[in-house]
């Protein structure tokens, strides 16, 4: 058996992993590579091996950087079944076609610029009738269903607890030439204990191969609480000023589980019942499908909703999916809240609302997630005093607080937890979606702390025989 890293291999993006066993090959996650835009439209584009080859494909989870290239991956002569769960499908036929319709917008902003230069236009990766497409060729299973992906290879699907839907992947393998049988884990993206909507990661008993996950791999969170109650103190803080609060937030995870949060504060009366608004389409449409998707609940919040009714929806909250409507919110001058995509604040509705606020120091413009390195997010982060939004160069006047609890990663600790309740400990382990320092020091810690054996961190299309 041989397996091959294509994407998220010493980097958090792309991920791609490729099985051959058995005259077969079966692909793990087809996900877009998010980095500088000649290099992202090279790799994503030009798949590093032939799709019509590919037999089959099982998808970890709906989050871009896992699925967004399984359009172009159709549309290369894939012609398999792409096995997931309901709510991974379900979130996917709103967020492909969003990531479709991106693409077709940059490609013709980058077109525009290339005809004026007198260059041939280029076409984007896929476009919303590819992404479309690709749907057909879904296949949706429930957590703990064992299905047989291809002869001799058996799926099933545990919770992973990162986002609604995610899976840990075990794939119990045949392995007619070696005449061995193979417990094969990927744990996808591993969530945390305690994060509000979506149950705690499970527990795996044995494994024989390991494909696991380092993004924290070399750092821990604060505490869930902690973040809820800094939450607290940073509305209250700023409405008392009688300022905005604007959050950039991922559409898909993040956005519900900070609007359940606000929906449990101003329950509990902990912050007042200021309006908040959703000002993201993809957020509202992806709301919805966490609606229809209650098996994927914790008790937490299902006993939330026996008492309060949608978690997603209360008096003071709007959602605004048209662009008059966002524009609307400009001319709010009491307290509000506003959460808007996109995450790190590189693109979206949200770079207009900062464009109209940063420069009053009675708001707050508050991150809650990971900001890569040169995004806007980031900057403010690092505490840049200027700024650059829409080319042009705005004063940082507003208060920038930072909320690191809400991560839907799970930490060195989590991690180490996690890999340590494999009671049968794996022969091989391979660690993927993380950055060099974070996947070689959970290497280490795995090594001297939990006396696994033979963990490699592997370098992009490097290939090993297990």
């Amino acid at each position: 058996m041989k397996i091959t890293f294509h994407g998220a291999a010493r980097t958090v993006t792309g991920s791609q992993h490729l099985i051959e066993v058995n005259d077969q090959r079966l692909l793990l996650d087809c996900g877009l590579y998010q980095g500088s835009r000649k290099e992202s439209f090279e790799r994503n584009r030009n798949l590093p091996f032939d799709a019509a080859s590919v037999d089959a494909m099982i998808l970890s989870h709906a989050h871009i950087d896992h699925s967004g290239n399984i359009p172009n991956l159709v549309k290369s002569g894939f012609r398999g079944d792409v096995m997931c769960t309901f709510a991974t499908r379900d979130l996917c036929s709103t967020m492909l076609l969003d990531s479709a319709h991106i693409q077709e917008r940059d490609v013709e902003f980058v077109n525009k610029k290339r005809a004026r230069k007198g260059e041939p236009p280029v076409e984007p990766i896929y476009n919303v009738e590819d992404a479309v497409r690709a749907l057909d060729f879904f296949n949706a299973v429930g957590y703990h269903r064992q299905r047989e992906v291809l002869p001799g290879i058996y799926a099933t699907f545990l919770d992973a607890g990162h986002m609604l839907g995610s899976a840990i992947v075990v794939l119990d393998i045949e392995d007619r030439d070696a005449n061995r049988d193979v417990r094969l884990v990927f744990s996808g993206d591993l969530g945390r204990k305690g994060i509000p909507i979506i149950r705690d990661p499970e527990y795996v008993d044995h494994a024989d191969v390991l494909i696991m996950e380092s993004t924290y791999g070399n750092r821990t969170h604060e505490p869930y609480f902690d973040s809820e109650k800094k939450l607290e103190r940073i509305i209250n803080e700023t409405y008392k000023r009688g300022g905005a609060i604007i959050i950039p937030a991922f559409a898909v995870g993040r956005t519900q589980q900070l609007v359940y949060t606000l929906h449990k504060l101003m329950v509990a009366r902990d912050i007042p019942r200021l309006p908040v608004y959703v000002d993201s389409p993809l957020a509202i449409n992806t709301t919805s499908v966490f609606r229809l998707h209650p098996e994927a609940y914790d008790a937490e919040i299902r006993e939330f909703m026996l008492s309060e009714g949608d978690p997603f929806g209360f008096d003071s909250l709007r959602y605004a999916r048209s662009v008059e409507q966002s524009k609307e919110l400009n001319f709010l001058r009491e307290p509000f809240i506003v959460i808007s995509a996109s995450g790190m604040a590189e693109h979206g509705r949200i770079l207009h609302h900062l464009r109209n606020r940063i420069g009053e120091p009675e708001n707050t413009i508050l991150i809650v997630g990971w900001q890569a390195p040169n995004t806007l997010g980031r900057r403010l982060v690092e505490g840049e005093k200027v700024v650059r939004i829409f080319g042009e160069e705005h004063k940082v006047r507003a208060r920038v607080e930072v909320i690191n609890g809400f991560s839907g990663h799970a930490d060195r600790n989590e991690l180490l937890e996690w890999a340590g309740a494999i009671s049968k400990r794996p022969r091989r382990t391979f660690l993927v979606h993380g950055e060099e320092d974070s996947a070689f020091a959970l290497r280490d810690a795995l090594q001297e702390e939990l006396s696994f054996e033979q963990v490699a961190v592997p370098e992009l299309r490097q290939s090993f025989t297990v």
